[in-house]
């Protein structure tokens, strides 16, 4: 089993993320030698056209993965040989394996926010939910809260369009009667067990709350997929409300635990990867 991994992420105004220092401090403690690469590009220039040159790229130097971001995870999807069952429902892939010269494309993000989620919020697993946040990170959600046995997710997003094709997607692989487009946001919170924040509102740069104050109540969860910071203003609204709370910390963590198990062929530590990102974001 090899012991030494060239990684990369690859998406645009990625210079903050936690990621590459998580999977190189884990590797560290495993004793292998992992070495993870920042490919910005907003930083080098190119753009969802030039992905087919970027993975061709990665592979000539030797990179055994590469984790993927805004705004790629769908454009590189046709560019792959190979995808999970999970990534196809999607449409989306944020873990790309060089294996065999054959490019596999998988998607932790979903699985990620369902580990958290069961970890931040025990036995609220089959509560209804309110999905503020149809793009990307709303469908991966999506998928992990009814993977996880929610009842019911009514999607909401500001751009009807987008709400609606999220809930199809989510619909053609858990059934209509457990996916639903609220367009009242208020009113769909009201009926709801707990609400989920997957736009980038709350994030540095995107100040405010994508949930009004008004819709929050003391029995009502509230998670929020914003790590920038971790104490977004939705968080810290819902704290004052005394809701439960998690913050985007927790999904951060488990999609970077499933990644490198997926590059790596080991398992990682969840709670030494916590503990690091902590450390991090202290």
């Amino acid at each position: 089993m090899s012991t030494s991994f060239v990684l990369g992420l690859v998406g645009v105004g990625i210079e903050r993320s936690l990621t590459p220092a998580m999977q190189v401090r884990e590797g560290e403690q495993q004793g292998l030698s992992v070495s993870y690469r920042i490919i910005d590009g907003a930083q080098r220039g190119f753009g969802v056209d030039d992905l087919p040159d970027v993975l061709a790229w990665a592979e000539r130097l030797g990179f055994d993965g590469l984790n993927v971001t805004h705004p790629f995870k769908q454009a590189v999807v046709p560019l792959l040989d190979d995808l999970s069952q999970d990534a196809a429902d999607l449409g989306a892939v944020n873990t790309v394996v060089f294996r065999d010269g054959r490019r596999l494309g998988r998607n932790t993000d979903w699985s990620g926010f369902a580990r958290a989620f069961t970890r931040a919020l025990p036995g609220a697993d089959d509560d209804p939910v309110v999905l503020v946040g149809a793009g990307g990170a709303g469908v991966a959600v999506g998928y992990g809260l009814l993977a996880q046995g929610a009842g019911r997710v009514s999607v909401f997003d500001s751009d009807g369009g987008r709400a609606d094709d999220c809930a199809i997607r989510l619909a053609k692989r858990y059934g209509e009667e457990r996916v639903g487009v609220v367009r009242e946001l208020r009113r769909a919170v009201d009926d709801a067990g707990g609400v989920v924040n997957a736009t980038p509102v709350g994030m540095h740069g995107h100040p405010g709350s994508a949930v009004p104050e008004a819709a929050l109540r003391d029995d009502l969860w509230v998670a929020d997929v914003v790590y920038f910071p971790l104490e977004t203003e939705l968080v810290s609204i819902a704290r004052r409300h005394g809701c439960r709370v998690m913050t985007g910390g927790g999904m951060a963590v488990q999609q970077a635990v499933g990644a490198f198990e997926l590059f790596t062929g080991r398992s990682a530590d969840a709670t030494r990867m916590h503990r690091h990102f902590e450390e991090l974001t202290a």
